[in-house]
């Protein structure tokens, strides 16, 4: 087996309800390195090994994996490699840059309200704090598509710089042929669809990395590696606290394009080889339904439904409330919610049962005062079902105080919380709800939600 080590994670993007992975424009160098560590006697990043590899002979090293990536992907060179060797409070101040360039106070705001109304952090949680003390924590170099430059950490030993130069000049060279930014941002109102685009460019990165240190092993014909990978990946966190102290909501989201995207890259190379790998740019996967389950978009199968989520008009226009998000949670969504508010082993079950979904999150004029509607299909009324108990025990423990009215039933339940009223029901292989309506408006939002 040839050596070479380690590979970059998070490409971190902020978007309404997923953890910020994709757009952020950035990657940092860890989640591969910890797979390959599990594969011979590397040592881990973590510890900083003093570097062994001068300047000028690592620069050199960079053109000459460049080259390599592209020859095995098939990606062409279209420009020469922009470079810069940088120290870790340097790679932290250009983290920090990127955040601030690309996203408004507003903008971290709105994440945070998400995050916020669906239990998932606490009303303290400082989004954009909390994410610099994450990816400052795993930093081992990245390829940075707004200033077209592969920064390269200055601490990493020898074979550990090869996978990792292996896996960000692939986003390189993807780069130079897509347009990362451009394919990253396409879906912007599509949470979801971001999502999975995300597990097509990291995915990828992974699987060409994986390709390099194999070397005339093809890795289209070994054993599947996702799901070994997150296993392998989840073993090694311990030596990394952000990560490991992170609810499993965020872990789960940073996890997904490596471990999910390189079982989907996987059987993508066994069906048509790089050639096929390079087609999904053009046209990707539009869920992480796709991602989770490769057979869905390979095999053709019939599309995903969607459902729409109008505009309540019982809430549109209320004094004191405006609209502040609308978007898609998707698979990887609710499997990372019951994962965290529930349990792993209920997520993998009932989140994979699910087909569409859509959300409206409304603010208050008071702190944490959110309204949430959203609405929700499943692959059968049985799993509907299934996720209806769920979220009314994420509802019990988001609102202790929670009292039942009269109308509840096996397939409805109203209650009164601190907050409002809540609303939860579930219409053959659909579940709908609402949380925090006004008192007000709480039998328009049970007539409406009964109508759709």
């Amino acid at each position: 087996m040839k050596s070479t080590q380690r590979f970059s994670p998070f490409d971190f993007r902020i978007s309404s309800f997923q953890f910020p992975i994709s757009s952020f424009h950035f990657r940092v160098s860890i989640l591969a390195a910890l797979f390959l560590l599990t594969l011979g006697p590397w040592h881990a990043l973590a510890q900083e090994p003093p570097a062994t590899t001068s300047a000028p002979s690592l620069l050199a090293t960079a053109d000459d994996v460049f080259q390599e990536m592209s020859r095995i992907t098939g990606l062409p060179v279209r420009a020469p490699l922009k470079k810069q060797i940088l120290s870790r409070p340097e790679i932290k101040k250009i983290l920090e840059q990127n955040l601030h360039e690309e996203y408004t106070p507003r903008d971290i705001h709105i994440q945070e309200s998400v995050l916020r109304a669906f239990g998932l952090v606490s009303r303290d949680f400082d989004l954009a704090k909390f994410l610099i003390t994450f990816y400052t924590e795993q930093a081992a170099g990245a390829y940075d598509p707004r200033r077209k430059t592969m920064f390269i950490a200055d601490w990493p030993t020898e074979e550990m710089q090869r996978l990792v130069l292996a896996h960000e000049l692939t986003h390189a060279l993807q780069d130079q042929s897509f347009d990362m930014s451009k394919f990253l941002h396409a879906e912007r109102q599509n949470d979801d669809a971001t999502s999975a685009r995300q597990a097509v460019v990291e995915g990828y990165a992974m699987a060409a990395m994986m390709q390099l240190m194999l070397g005339s092993v093809d890795l289209a014909n070994m054993p599947a590696l996702g799901t070994l990978m997150a296993s392998m990946v989840n073993n090694q966190m311990g030596e990394f606290p952000a990560f490991t102290s992170a609810p499993y909501f965020f872990r789960m989201q940073a996890l997904f394009p490596y471990a999910q995207g390189m079982g989907f890259m996987q059987r993508g190379l066994q069906l048509g080889g790089w050639k096929k790998l390079n087609s999904l740019f053009s046209k990707p996967p539009t869920t992480t339904r796709e991602i989770f389950e490769p057979s869905v978009y390979f095999d053709q199968q019939a599309p995903l439904p969607t459902v729409s989520l109008p505009r309540p008009p019982a809430l549109e226009g209320v004094a004191g409330l405006k609209r502040l998000a609308e978007n898609t949670v998707g698979e990887l969504g609710y499997h990372s919610l019951l994962g965290q508010l529930i349990s792993e082993d209920e997520a993998r079950t009932v989140a994979a049962g699910w087909l569409a979904d859509r959300f409206i999150l409304y603010e208050g004029e008071k702190p944490d005062q959110f309204v949430l509607v959203a609405r929700t299909r499943w692959s059968s009324a049985e799993t509907a079902l299934a996720f209806f108990r769920d979220y009314y025990t994420i509802l019990s423990k988001k609102y202790p105080e929670l009292t039942a009215d009269k109308r509840s039933s096996a397939d409805l339940f109203v209650g009164v919380a601190a907050n409002g009223q809540v609303i939860l029901l579930r219409k053959g292989d659909e579940c709908l709800w609402a949380e925090g309506v006004p008192a007000a408006h709480s039998d328009a939002i049970l007539n409406w939600l009964k109508s759709l």
